[in-house]
């Protein structure tokens, strides 16, 4: 299971698994594109290289996914791989995916925003916890 819907009042909470952080943060962005549209529709034709940076696991994560909806809002990209790797406080990402298309990725709602809100990353299990805005 790559992630599960967790209960929350107003906006979308996931909890994202993985073999490792990097598997889990990927997660945690499959999580968020699914969130916004059918995220199994979206065709990997195009591949983009995201990086972020932050201090520690819960400013990476929060960077990464913002990045990551700032690329859809002005380029007009889905995506549906990710392939992640951490070099220091950076997490690099090539993201696979392609132009949306509302017709075929039958959109679902708006995420707005990633928020620190409730926000989580547990290296032991592996997990991430993120609440997005809708």
């Amino acid at each position: 299971m790559r992630y599960e819907l967790l209960e929350h009042t107003a906006d979308a909470m996931v909890r994202c698994y993985g073999k490792d952080l990097e598997e889990c943060f990927g997660n945690a962005a499959y999580a968020m594109y699914d969130q916004m549209l059918d995220a199994s529709s979206v065709r990997p034709s195009v591949a983009f290289t995201v990086t972020a940076s932050g201090e520690e696991s819960r400013e990476r994560l929060f960077a990464f996914l913002s990045e990551l909806i700032y690329i859809t809002d002005v380029r007009g990209l889905v995506f549906s791989e990710f392939d992640v790797s951490f070099k220091g406080d950076d997490v690099i990402c090539t993201a696979r995916g392609e132009s949306l298309d509302i017709a075929r990725h039958s959109p679902r709602a708006e995420v707005k925003a990633v928020t620190y809100h409730m926000m989580a990353v547990d290296e032991k299990e592996p997990s991430v916890t993120v609440v997005f805005d809708l």
